[in-house]
């Protein structure tokens, strides 16, 4: 123990115990960062030259555009900053020490090397240590290791290199004492604890862009090149031409602001905002935009056991009595041997389950509960044998018992010492068994029926619990010397059993082309176990402890994932070298979770799920997604929707780049030919911001399909603008810039420039908006009930209609949007020709399916 002198010293020398952070960056620098991508830098030279050229309304427009889009990304990057908030929240508020020979309560920061801790059911661990008292100490340390059950704490010396759930004789920051009582001496304080290890690992790890992310910067480039290109070349035309050098390159310039999509990155804004509120409703909170397009392109999920997989909550599987496995769902009660297993079950158990609320040991309140599901209220069973005293569980002994007046047909009349505990320890302690209604010598063929059942039960990944009693002659408190020549009644197996929906949604996993891995820190017995009823297991050679990687170079662990399906007994450190393998081998990675320990792999993963019911608030931080069911299935749910999103946000830039593509096509030709300037500025901003904005956006909310998860999951490395994609982009573009042009030609040959401008303009509006239905889909839908089956697209087009109608029937319009009045048979023209697009490019799909 420290004297305060000494304890002053050690916090002078080792700092106080609490976790620290790096320096954060400043909302002002997030903002401005916002600003980084390529096609960005590109819009705001572009609204620079338009405002510098005279374009004003471009300009403002382009500026209110991504300025709105970067707060959007400046409010989720603030937001995702707060995993190391909820870390520190872990840390006990006080703690009890021994300084000066007298126990003192003192603030946990203040806790320093060599103190010691004095500990009792329900204290927060303040720092790690190793244990000097125990006394049937048991310690929950599901933040840490994901394990549901609390560990039993003892002073044997164990190999600091074992396992975090293996080292019984040390505890540790950020779990609790659930059982007992216990005194250890501070090893580790703030960042040296196994929570501060843990801060460190996610300060140092940089969270995945999404593949969406990167194909956007990838596209802005290419795309930005292109334009560059045609600028290039309508400038070229131009000055060959005669036109003069200045007004030429204030052509090309404004083209380029023209062809580029400005409201591109709004629509993905708003394509994935509707699908956040889509996956909300379907238990996925998504806390990164992003995350949303990203789960469509997972090809890996790694997801933890207990809670995720399972249901978080041990549940007696099968009895062992008169010789004989029974399932649960089988229980018989008029059945004497199996009624008296249930009643001791209940009696010799310290746990309660009063109006749905459980207290005490999970394994313990598995037999409550099974009571319940039989029928059995446990507090009348209680009432009727009121236990008269008690030998408490210990961990050294492995045993409880406890002793009754019993007054039961069942049995002789008087009092009984009930005993649960390992089956090993027990087994040397009966020499009697019980079968049906006979009590009889225990044979060493009983003795190895048992340790023979005992051993399936534990390779299928249960948790074995023996009963024995014996008659007691007389009304005595019982002690450790009572604890033989016992009466074996039966055995009871218990798991955390698989959720229901689990193992359909790990075959739809499969069928989608995406591998499910289980990394948790239970033992490989109990992971395989489960693994193999839901069919993530095949074989056990697919199933390997952390350890086993420990020691494995980068390089040599990249080809080792392959061949493992099941981690057990893993460390964060490990988690996140998993995750990364797969990653380095061009997987898109999905990591679930709910404790501390899986905070860092979380923000390692390129999409990282929480869980919202048992989820630590650490955990959630770092996730891109939080589940609010704590379901495996509702990942799967959003892999669909991911998927859909990704090909509705594909189908809004073809119908915005074709439709562009389409403009370009129309004012290269007039340039080539000699003609004049086919639109106006004001023409190209109408389109911009109503004509391709709308029907984008309603594109983006296309109805969901199943059919995405029969594909198999999208390299990361594919661009979207793969060589299929910029075919059918420059197809449609050339049919919508052939009807344009020939709405120009049209108007120019019958009368001049001006009608040749006002029906070019409109054709090519209402192109576009009838565009919006050949984008619906690679394949032709025309007949089909899709065509009709997206009401926003129905909306957009028809208020799209009004309003170019408006622009060139309403005189008062004229003079502001550059256009002459149209005859009626102009007007025809025009739709005649726009509607012509529709059966023309959906015949181009029929043929390219045949």
């Amino acid at each position: 123990m420290l004297t305060s002198e000494q304890a002053r010293q050690n916090q002078e020398k080792y700092g106080f115990n609490e976790l620290t952070e790096g320096k954060k960056k400043s909302v002002l620098r997030i903002f401005l960062e916002q600003f980084k991508d390529f096609l960005v830098i590109i819009l705001i030279v572009s609204a620079v030259i338009s405002g510098i050229l005279g374009d004003a309304e471009s300009a403002i427009v382009i500026f209110v555009v991504i300025t709105m889009n970067a707060v959007l990304g400046t409010i989720q990057t603030v937001k995702a900053e707060q995993s190391l908030d909820s870390l520190k929240q872990l840390s006990a508020p006080e703690a009890k020490v021994v300084r000066d020979d007298s126990v003192i309560q003192i603030p946990s920061r203040e806790v320093t090397i060599g103190d010691e801790v004095i500990l009792e059911a329900g204290d927060c661990i303040p720092a790690d240590g190793k244990l000097i008292e125990c006394a049937s100490l048991k310690v929950d340390e599901s933040a840490l290791t994901g394990e549901s059950i609390s560990i039993e704490k003892n002073l044997d010396e164990v190999e600091e290199a074992a396992a975090l759930g293996d080292q019984t004789n040390r505890v540790f920051s950020g779990s609790f004492v659930t059982y007992g009582r216990g005194r250890y001496e501070v090893t580790a304080i703030g960042m040296k604890t196994e929570v501060g290890k843990i801060a460190d690992l996610m300060k140092n790890t940089s969270e995945k862009r999404t593949p969406l992310q990167v194909n956007l910067d990838d596209f802005g480039k290419k795309l930005s090149v292109l334009i560059l290109a045609f600028s290039v070349v309508i400038f070229g035309v131009n000055v060959f031409q005669g036109e003069s050098w200045g007004s030429a390159f204030m052509f090309a310039v404004a083209l380029a602001v023209a062809a580029i999509p400005e409201a591109l990155s709004s629509i993905v804004t708003i394509v994935l905002s509707f699908g956040t509120q889509k996956m909300a409703k379907e238990h996925a909170i998504i806390r990164k935009l992003q995350a949303v397009e990203g789960l469509g392109s997972v090809s890996i999920v790694c997801s933890d056991k207990t809670g995720t997989l399972t249901q978080n909550k041990m549940t007696v599987e099968d009895y062992y009595v008169n010789g004989k496995r029974i399932p649960a769902g089988k229980i018989d009660l008029k059945n004497e041997n199996e009624k008296l297993l249930l009643r001791f079950s209940i009696l010799c158990n310290d746990s309660t389950n009063t109006d749905g609320q459980e207290i005490g040991d999970p394994t313990e309140t598995a037999l409550i509960n099974l009571g319940t599901n039989l029928g059995i209220d446990a507090m009348q069973v209680r009432e009727r044998y009121p236990r008269l005293s008690e030998v408490p569980f210990d961990s050294d002994r492995k045993l409880m018992s406890t002793a009754h007046n019993m007054n039961d047909a069942l049995l002789q009349e008087g009092h009984m010492m009930i005993v649960k505990g390992a089956v090993d320890v027990l087994l040397e302690r009966m020499d009697r068994i019980r079968v049906g209604n006979t009590v009889r010598r225990m044979t060493d063929s009983d003795r190895e029926d048992i340790a023979v059942q005992n051993m399936q039960f534990s390779r299928e990944g249960l948790r074995v619990l023996a009963f024995a009693y014996k008659q007691m002659e007389e009304e005595k408190e019982i002690g450790t010397e009572d604890e033989d020549q016992l009466i074996f009644i039966g055995l009871i197996a218990m798991m955390d059993p698989p959720r229901e929906e689990s193992r359909l949604a790990v075959e739809e996993c499969r069928r989608a082309g995406i591998r499910p891995i289980m990394i948790t820190g239970d033992h490989k017995i109990t992971a395989a176990a489960i693994a193999k009823r839901i069919g993530i297991l095949k074989e056990e050679s697919e199933a390997c402890e952390g350890a086993v990687i420990e020691d494995m170079s980068d390089e040599e662990l990249q080809d080792f994932v392959e061949g493992i399906s099941v981690y057990a007994r893993v460390s964060p450190e490990h988690k996140i070298r998993i995750v990364r393998a797969w990653q380095e081998k061009g997987n898109i990675v999905a990591m679930t979770g709910d404790g501390v320990n899986d905070a860092p792999a979380l923000k390692q993963a390129d999409i990282g799920v929480a869980m919202g019911v048992t989820g630590s608030e650490v955990a959630k931080d770092a996730a891109a997604m939080v589940l609010t069911d704590d379901n495996f299935a509702t990942i799967v749910k959003a892999v669909e929707n991911g998927r859909n999103l990704y090909q509705h946000i594909k189908n809004a830039i073809q119908f915005l780049l074709s439709g562009n593509f389409g403009a370009i096509l129309v004012v290269l030709c007039a340039s080539v030919a000699g003609l004049p300037v086919p639109f106006a500025p004001v023409h190209l901003l109408f389109i911009n911001l109503l004509t391709d904005s709308l029907p984008a956006i309603a594109l983006g909310v296309e109805p969901h399909s199943k059919a995405v998860m029969e594909q198999r999951p999208r390299p990361m490395s594919e661009s979207i603008l793969t060589k299929p994609y910029l075919l059918s982009i420059a197809t449609e573009g050339v049919s919508i810039g052939v009807m344009t042009m020939a709405a120009f030609l049209i108007g120019y040959t019958s009368q001049n420039a001006a009608l040749a401008s006002t029906m070019a303009f409109g054709t090519l509006c209402m192109s576009r908006l009838v565009h919006g239905f050949n984008c619906k889909d690679d394949k032709p839908v025309i007949f089909t009930k899709r065509f009709f089956n997206n009401k926003y697209l129905i909306g957009a087009f028809v208020l799209g209609m009004i309003l170019i109608t408006s622009v060139l029937m309403i005189p008062g319009l004229h003079g502001m949007f550059k256009v002459v009045t149209l005859s009626l048979k102009q007007l025809m023209t025009v739709y005649g020709l726009a509607l012509l697009n529709l059966p023309v490019i959906q015949g181009m799909k029929y043929l390219k399916e045949r």
